[in-house]
């Protein structure tokens, strides 16, 4: 019995003033996705792919760690998009043959009479095919049990955000007004991890 969960999640970030526009950050999307996820667990497939090896996600007595392929890129107004291309559940082969996995989101600057923002918003759908006994389990306790960590899941990513991103924005800041005379300091650095 295929049974499908669902999760969204919104954000909104109020940009601090810097000398170079936000637009210009996020033009690199790799910086972006290094915010979203620790750094070992991200391998780059290509300039706007990139593999994620997700956290151990426990759903009723499984447990299971998918890894996503994930196309990430920017458009010319500093909008960035990200979307699944492929899933793979390792280690539960019955699970990884009966998984899907769609994940759609953007983050997008605009003005404001008070500063720039930045407004996202992610989607994330499953569909599963389980095994028994969990085909037994009543659809609602399933549901709500894959929805509730969907959830949880987005909202780990959005906190990674929210702590992140203007973090490294702030720094890339730093890089770039100071040491341009550098090349390949200016471009490359560091992500600070505040965890």
């Amino acid at each position: 019995m295929a049974t499908k969960f669902t999760a969204s999640q919104s954000v909104e970030i109020a940009v601090p003033q810097q000398p170079i526009p936000i637009q210009h950050y996020l033009r690199q999307p790799q910086r972006l996705v290094k915010t979203l996820v620790d750094n070992s667990r991200i391998q780059q497939l290509s300039e706007e792919v990139f593999r994620l090896k997700m956290r151990p996600m426990a759903f009723m007595s499984l447990s299971i760690q998918p890894t996503v392929d994930m196309k990430v890129w920017a458009e010319s107004n500093g909008i960035i998009y990200l979307r699944s291309l492929s899933c793979e559940i390792l280690g539960f082969e019955y699970i990884n043959q009966r998984f899907a996995l769609d994940l759609k989101g953007h983050l997008s600057p605009y003005q404001l009479s008070t500063g720039t923002r930045l407004q996202g918003r992610a989607d994330l759908e499953v569909q599963v095919d389980l095994p028994p006994p969990f085909s037994f389990t009543p659809k609602p306790i399933l549901e709500a049990t894959g929805n509730g960590l969907l959830k949880s899941v987005l909202l780990t990513v959005k906190q990674r955000l929210l702590h992140q991103l203007l973090a490294d924005y702030r720094h890339w800041v730093i890089s770039q007004t100071t040491e341009q005379g550098f090349d390949n300091e200016s471009t490359d650095f560091p992500i600070l991890n505040m965890e």
